[in-house]
């Protein structure tokens, strides 16, 4: 069963930077599409940014667009989101999965931005 586990969350002042990773085992990661998906409170679970196998596609919501920066690295299994320029609206716990969300979900990682 493959795994997913996020790191890198924290509490950062609003315009600040983190980096999250989120490492998989398991053979679905290297034929995937892989995105970040964000939930804040009360909210629903949303798309954040989608990266193909190859890396060469990638896409953002408008949300973050510009601002944020998905990477894969295939020989790590591991996918980055670099989150710059953070606003408090960015506060969420943030999640990777396959675009299809076909993976079991990991606990995710929380960030919190402060004005």
């Amino acid at each position: 069963q493959v795994q997913l586990v996020e790191s890198g969350g924290g509490l950062v002042q609003a315009g600040g930077s983190l980096r999250l990773s989120c490492a998989a085992s398991g053979r679905a990661f290297s034929t995937s599409t892989m995105a970040w998906f964000r939930q804040a409170p009360g909210r629903e679970r949303e798309l954040v940014a989608t990266i193909s196998v190859t890396g060469r596609s990638i896409s953002y919501s408008d949300s973050v667009k510009g601002r944020f920066t998905i990477s894969r690295d295939n020989a790590k299994n591991t996918v980055y989101l670099q989150m710059d320029s953070l606003k408090p609206e960015d506060t969420a716990r943030y999640y990777c999965n396959t675009l299809l969300r076909s993976l079991t979900w990991g606990q995710g990682t929380q960030v919190t931005v402060s004005s």
